[in-house]
Formats: C-alpha cells, sequence, structure tokens
C-alpha cells in the first residue's frame, strides 16, 4: 500500500527558512501529492517565497516533478494552530505530514515515517529527533539547543504517549476521529492534542524521521521562551495524569530536582558555600550523558558552556513552571489545560477551510501568483 501524503507547513515570518524547509520537502525519496504553506499572517517575504514554489519546477527547478506549493494565507496572525487546521482542512491526502517553516527533513525522512504507518495499522501518528546539527548554525547557544533536543528525543525513541508535531505524519482519519488542534492554545497544543490522541491510536517516535532546525541563537530569547513555554507545563501535566498518561519530558527528574536544590541553596551560599557547589556538582552528574555527547560532538571545552547553559535552561523552566502553578491555584481556575470544542475536518471540495474570523482566509491554489497580496 502507498499512503497519498500532503505535506503542511505552518508559516509565521519564515522568510529566512522556508525555501531550506520546501527544498527539502521537494527532495524527499517519497515525493508528497500535495504541499500546502499556510501562511499565518506574516509580515516578511514568506508569502513571496511560497508563491515562487506554486510554478512548475519552482525556483532554479527546485520542485520540478513534484507538485505545485498550495498557498492559503489567513491573517491576522492566528498561532500555529489555526495553521495546521487550514491545512488539515485543505488537505486531500490519506497522511498529514506536519512540518515547521524552520526546520529542513532528511530525504528519507516522509518515506520511513510511511512505512511505519504501513506496518502498524493501529499507528496514528509517527514524529520525528532533531538532527544535532542546526539548519544555520549561528553559534554556540544554537549548538547547544539543538544537541540538546537530539538527545532527549533519541533516547526516548520508540511507542510514545506523547506527539510533537514539528515534523509528525499523521493519518487523516485520526483528525476526522478527534478534530484538530486546539486554537485557543499558542503553546503546548501538542500536549492537549496528545490527550486526545493517545487514547485511541499509537504514537511513535522514531529517529528515522529527521530534521534540521534553525533554533533560537542568543541566550536571553532562549531562557524567555523557556519560561513561556513552561507556564503550561504543570496544567499540561495534570491533563495527562488524568488521563493516565506519560509524557515525554526534555529534562529527567534528577536533573530538575539538582536544579532546584541548586537554586533554592544559593542564597545560602555566603554562610554555606558547599551547598551550592555540591548542587551544581550533582546537576552535571544527572547530566552526564548530555555533556558526554556535547563534547564529543564539539569538543570537551564546549561541555562546561553546555553545563551553564543548560543550567540555566532549568531554571527558566522551573519558575515557568511554578508561576503556571501559582496562577492554577487563583479562584475560578481549573486544573488542567484548557478545552474547546474539537475543530471539524470536512471532507468536500473544494478543500478549502472554512472562515472562522474576519477577515476571512483566503486561499490562492493555482499558479500564477497574485500579486498586491498583504503581507
Amino acid at each position: 500500500m502507498t499512503f497519498s501524503v500532503t505535506v503542511v507547513v505552518p508559516a509565521h515570518n519564515a522568510a529566512r527558512t522556508l525555501s531550506a524547509c520546501l527544498d527539502s520537502v521537494y527532495a524527499q525519496t517519497h515525493r508528497p501529492h500535495q504541499v500546502i504553506v499556510v501562511d499565518d499572517g506574516s509580515t516578511d517575504a514568506t508569502a513571496r517565497i511560497a508563491q515562487a514554489y506554486t510554478a512548475d519546477g519552482g525556483p532554479a527547478g527546485r520542485s520540478a516533478g513534484g507538485p505545485p506549493c498550495e498557498l492559503i494565507r489567513q491573517w491576522p496572525n492566528r498561532g500555529v494552530s489555526a495553521a495546521r487546521n487550514a491545512g488539515i482542512a485543505a488537505a486531500t491526502g490519506e497522511v498529514i505530514f506536519f512540518l515547521d517553516s524552520d526546520e529542513a527533513l532528511t530525504p528519507d525522512s516522509v518515506a520511513n515515517a510511511l512505512e511505519i504507518l504501513e506496518k502498524d495499522p493501529e499507528c496514528g501518528c509517527v514524529h520525528g529527533v532533531i538532527a544535532p546539527e542546526p539548519l544555520f548554525d549561528d553559534g554556540p547557544v544554537e549548538r547547544y539547543r539543538v544537541l540538546h533536543a537530539h538527545w532527549w528525543r533519541v533516547r526516548g525513541a520508540g511507542v510514545v504517549e506523547t506527539a510533537f508535531f514539528a515534523q509528525a505524519a499523521v493519518r487523516r482519519e485520526v483528525f476526522e476521529r478527534i478534530g484538530g488542534f486546539d486554537e485557543s492554545l499558542r503553546d503546548s497544543e501538542d500536549l492537549e492534542l496528545s490527550d486526545r490522541l493517545a487514547p485511541h491510536y499509537r504514537i511513535v517516535l522514531t529517529d528515522r524521521v529527521v530534521a534540521h532546525h534553525d533554533e533560537v541563537e542568543r541566550l536571553g530569547p532562549l531562557l524567555a521562551e523557556t519560561y513561556r513555554r513552561a507556564l503550561l507545563l504543570v496544567p499540561a501535566l495534570a491533563s495527562s495524569r488524568r488521563g493516565g498518561r506519560r509524557n515525554l519530558t526534555a529534562n529527567s527528574p534528577a536533573s530538575v530536582a539538582t536544579a532546584a536544590f541548586t537554586l533554592a541553596a544559593l542564597p545560602l551560599a555566603g554562610r554555606w558555600p558547599v551547598l551550592p557547589a555540591a548542587g551544581l556538582a550533582a546537576f552535571c552528574a544527572a547530566n552526564a550523558g548530555l555533556l558526554r555527547f556535547a563534547a564529543r560532538r564539539h569538543g570537551p571545552a564546549f561541555a562546561p558552556y553546555a553545563a551553564g547553559v543548560h543550567f540555566l535552561v532549568v531554571g527558566s523552566l522551573l519558575t515557568g513552571a511554578g508561576v503556571g502553578a501559582l496562577r492554577m491555584l487563583r479562584p475560578g481556575r481549573r486544573a488542567g489545560l484548557p478545552r474547546v470544542p474539537p475543530v471539524t475536518v470536512e471532507r468536500t471540495a473544494p478543500p478549502v477551510t472554512a472562515e472562522r474570523t474576519a477577515p476571512p482566509v483566503t486561499a490562492e491554489r493555482t499558479a500564477p501568483p497574485t500579486t498586491g497580496e498583504r503581507n
């Protein structure tokens, strides 16, 4: 059996990476029969880059032999959940392969995902890992970030209870059964959908689906992003525990516990300096595998740098999770992720989603591209 595949690329201000992303899609050994870019309120050249792939062969013939890229534009920006839902509604493939616009797949990724789906009829979703090298190398912070992402995902490969949709193949029937992404969420949407997906379908994390990721390259934005995403961590964990699931986590309990101990001991450093020093040593021991991996990839001098950045990242995660937990305790707040009714997936033609907000979503599905569009 050969599945028909629709690749859906949600994109917001993705001019830096979108060409590399689409080039990787058209270079797949299993060519998709449909490629959709959902421009989610971009103000840069994202739409213009996607439109270049609507013509036969695309830029310099890089998409020759593949389907023309279909561009859906929604304004204003509504978040990745809404963008993915628009792609789902426009998709005609039996399998929908989601690929974030700041990632580029290795050539066999789509074929490998389909092979896993074909061999396991109970599997509803196959998602992949981040390559240990960034899409564009912008310095040590980005190198640390992709190394850590690669490290923990590869270690968790197998049948799991959490799906991440930055590079994921999902049977279309999944969305017909459980609905689409929760559009009220701009973070943790993966975990919310996993709550509905895992009771009905097997989820597989595989190192045979690999994507090079263009990560944040500066420490301040990395810590701010970690804090923001951690705000919903405790509600997400509470929701999964109620459903009897265990989420995939990027950090081990020992790593989190030793970081928490070290942070708590810092105010006592003047009187008992041994306490934070012991905490840091325990933190490095808890992350010894990651640090050895960092040393192998970038040399021994990189390991202490990675340890320092990793400690700050886990500290930001703890701070965000603590703030999120306190917010849950406010009167009138319910534990768990917010819920909205699931998005209905239609299969009628034309396969463009119905407009849900004003101004309406527009969808360009033919070449040549139009001009004068709002970016």
